[in-house]
């Protein structure tokens, strides 16, 4: 056994800003991310904070509120929830969980960062100096012919940051394939592996797509070409073809992730192997295929045909089905286990729950009348943040507590991590589930100003906004201080089965001292060697 040191002895800027270490990368990814997460979520703030009486008194006109919450969503969605958590966790975990030294492209690894961060910069210098106004859905002819703002330099940002997800993709792809260990069969693969595996075949096929629509709108807008202008021969529902059948499957880019993180949290928490693996396995990959089919369905009001309509509402209700199946799944595990509730295990609880309900909602979205009636109304905006907000980032912020000792060497104090996920969970259904009563009572989204009918739910909204970002800021703070702690995690505090588990934390620079050899199926776990690991680490974690 070599004395090979970790991967986080060597402090220096360059020793980070050079690096090819995937571990390394993804905390790189972390740090860049969580700011983003938090510009995006103060844009939130002052929007709700207009939204708390009827008449616009904070920002003083309706084009800043339109800059604003097309800034949010941009910020948000290509810059925080696309790459949260298979740039962070992904990146981290996946050679390590394969028993690989490394991703298949290490370089190219480092070259998606530097990509991602220029098309993050590029996005916060037009928030600093002009927005845009066009909402991050960037409809057409709006965009092209009548927006004053910067809809160039956002597209530009948005194209250059999705070849840092296709980079990305690419790179798990070939890794799963060519640099597993002897014996990891793909049965063997953790849940986690093929989530991400599903998810790297979204962002190879369909990030490019966005990348062609945003590069035509700046150069509609630019040559006036003709491709979205009626008076030129264009049709500017091509755009909400175009868009819708990337940023449909996008949603399953932010969300099949963070399936990955539950699969993993609920067996180690149950202490009990997952329940139909290979139906979770084939799910995840249902759910990629299905997931490009289904775009119609965000165009029910359109001018589509009826007849179209009507296909993409069935399918949007078989996609349903692969979800259902996991989380079915997920709940027969925890059945007649010993549940531990630990922080990631209520993170774990709460992704299953909001998730439930943002899917239930989905389905009504999906038949025609009632999406008819709620289309464009804070009924939306509930629900598609219950799947891609209450989903992605509960998961994403189970997935940093269950890791974090693997990745820091240091365990967190476990009360500060439960009261943390409890505030989120408040937080979040205090803020968004007025919003679906708000939508169904015809609130559209969007507005600057509202009828007064609808203030108190509003008020809600943003005192359930005010309690989240508490549970937000939380976690930031008390894994920062355990930094400061020493080193006492051990190399498996939860009694954990994956190959991740069976080496140091933080583990050495390439990954394993001794190669691993995969001689068992995953989530064999053993209770009576959890008990005794879960009391050392909660003994450390309260000191």
């Amino acid at each position: 056994m070599s004395n090979e040191e970790d991967y986080l002895q060597e402090y220096t800027l360059r020793s980070w800003l050079l690096t090819t270490d995937h571990k390394r990368v993804g905390l790189l990814y972390m740090a860049s991310i969580t700011l983003f997460f938090f510009v995006g979520g103060a844009a939130a703030t002052v929007m709700r904070l207009e939204l708390m009486t009827p008449k616009g008194d904070v920002l003083g006109s309706p084009d800043a509120y339109n800059r604003l919450f097309t800034m949010h969503g941009v910020i948000m969605i290509f810059f925080f929830l696309v790459p949260s958590i298979p740039a962070v966790l992904g990146n981290f975990l996946l050679p390590l969980m394969i028993g690989a030294r490394d991703l298949a492209f290490p370089k190219l690894n480092l070259l998606s960062w530097y990509v991602y961060m220029t098309g993050g910069l590029i996005g916060i210098w037009i928030l600093l100096f002009g927005g845009v106004d066009t909402g991050w859905t960037f409809y057409t002819p709006f965009s092209t012919m009548f927006s004053n703002t910067m809809v160039v330099t956002a597209a530009l940002a948005v194209f250059i940051t999705g070849f840092s997800s296709i980079l990305t993709g690419l790179n798990f792809i070939v890794t799963v394939h060519t640099m597993r260990a002897p014996g990891m069969t793909w049965f063997r693969l953790p849940l986690f592996v093929w989530s991400h595996y599903a998810t790297s075949l979204v962002m190879v096929l369909g990030t490019p797509v966005l990348a062609i629509t945003v590069m035509l709108v700046a150069l509609e807008r630019l040559f006036h070409i003709g491709i979205f202008d009626p008076k030129l021969g264009g049709d500017p529902i091509l755009f909400q073809h175009l868009f819708w059948f990337y940023s449909h499957p996008a949603v399953y880019i932010m969300v099949l992730p963070g399936m990955a993180v539950i699969s993993e949290i609920v067996p180690c928490f149950s202490r009990r192997p997952i329940f139909g693996y290979r139906f979770i396995a084939g799910s995840s990959m249902a759910i990629a295929i299905f997931g490009f089919l289904v775009w119609g369905h965000h165009m029910f009001v359109s001018g589509q045909s009826m007849y179209a309509g009507m296909v993409f509402s069935i399918i949007s209700f078989l996609v349903a089905i692969p979800s259902a199946i996991k989380v079915f799944n997920w709940t027969t595990t925890m059945y007649k286990g010993a549940v531990w509730l630990d922080t990631p295990m209520l993170y774990a609880l709460g992704f299953i729950g909001l998730f439930t309900i943002g899917g239930l909602t989905g389905l009504m979205l999906a038949s025609l009348g009632v999406d008819v009636h709620v289309h464009d109304t804070y009924f939306v905006v509930a629900h598609f943040h219950y799947i891609m907000v209450g989903g992605a980032v509960m998961a994403y912020l189970g997935g940093i507590h269950f890791w974090w000792p693997k990745m820091t060497g240091r365990m967190y104090p476990e009360i500060w991590g439960k009261l943390s996920a409890l505030i989120v969970f408040v937080g979040f259904n205090l803020t968004f589930f007025p919003q679906f009563i708000l939508g169904y009572l015809g609130m559209p989204r969007r507005y600057y100003e509202y009828s007064p009918e609808f203030q108190v739910l509003n008020v809600m909204s943003t005192a359930g906004a005010s309690i989240l970002a508490v549970g937000y800021v939380m976690p930031l703070v008390y894994l920062l201080l355990s930094l400061r702690q020493p080193a006492y995690a051990g190399p498996n505090p939860w009694g954990a089965t994956g190959l991740e588990w069976q080496t140091d934390s933080p583990p050495p620079v390439h990954n394993f001292h001794d190669m691993p050899v995969v001689t068992a199926e995953p989530y064999d776990y053993s209770p009576e060697a959890f008990q005794e690991e879960h009391d050392h680490a909660v003994s450390h974690a309260s000191r």
